[in-house]
């Protein structure tokens, strides 16, 4: 399991290849500039096969397309600004509202929301969201997912035939609803060392999930380990709290250091560029 911060090796031109030697201010003023610059193109759209399943839509219906899957918050201000970021990299992003517009405001109600996810329903509204995309343009659909969106991306990766690739962070699937030994597409998992989230997305969940994509005998597949970090190390913003300091004194969750969520963002981007655009 890699861990490192070193830097690929890539001369694609990417959005966040310039931003190690920035500061976490950066990263996160990157996100949200993009997020405020192109919200006014993100439509509420609806899909599925009654069409009544919620969710936010940017990019050209022509280009590859990649799910955004959202963390135990709901579709939150940090999803919508990773969306937009992936779109300026040449995708059209789709975010299912798997909460139906509830948003998780302290770490209770969040809780709460994700303990009374229909999770088999969630499963079939992300099928039926790649065969949107396929249906209405895109030639290709991947997903990623962050939290408990990381886990749905899994799920998505094995029950959908139309998700050619996916990139979970920090978020590993109930073996009840997916079996992840079984998904032989490219996957790119990322986790952070110091997260204490056992069995879901702590080093010995990322071990484990990456034993079982060995076993399923795909060989495109890794999971990156990133040193100093923990959950939600990609949040570009702290909410729903004021400060990632008050994050951290609620939740137990570091802040992000620069280095590894702009590595880590590098990486995503050739994953995607490799499966989706080739």
């Amino acid at each position: 399991m890699p861990s490192d911060t070193s830097k690929s090796s890539s001369s694609s031109a990417l959005t966040y290849s310039t931003l190690a030697a920035c500061g976490t201010v950066a990263v996160t003023a990157l996100l949200y500039r993009a997020y405020k610059r192109h919200s006014n193109k993100m439509e509420k759209v609806t899909f599925g096969e009654a069409n009544n399943i919620p969710g936010y839509e940017i990019g050209d219906k022509s280009a590859p397309a990649i799910i955004v899957l959202q963390e135990w918050w709901g579709v939150t201000e940090n999803i919508k600004a990773q969306a937009a970021q992936l779109s300026k990299s040449g995708y059209r992003c789709l975010i299912p509202d798997l909460y139906k517009g509830k948003l998780g405001l302290d770490v209770e109600e969040a809780h709460h929301l994700m303990e009374n996810l229909d999770w088999p329903a969630a499963k079939e509204e992300i099928c039926a969201a790649a065969k949107y995309l396929k249906d209405t343009g895109s030639p290709s659909v991947g997903c990623i997912g962050f939290c408990m969106g990381g886990a749905l991306c899994l799920i998505g990766a094995q029950h959908s035939d139309a998700i050619a690739c996916a990139a979970p962070f920090y978020g590993t699937p109930d073996p009840s609803i997916c079996q992840t030994e079984k998904i032989s597409k490219p996957v790119q998992a990322h986790f952070g060392e110091l997260d204490t989230m056992a069995g879901f997305s702590d080093p010995a969940a990322a071990k484990k999930l990456e034993e079982n994509l060995k076993a399923a005998g795909g060989t495109e597949s890794t999971v990156f380990l990133y040193p100093g970090v923990g959950h939600a190390f990609m949040n570009s913003l702290p909410e729903p709290f004021d400060s990632f300091e008050a994050r951290k004194e609620t939740t137990g969750m570091v802040p992000p250091i620069e280095e590894q969520t702009a590595l880590a963002w590098k990486r995503v981007l050739e994953f995607f560029e490799k499966h989706l655009k080739a």
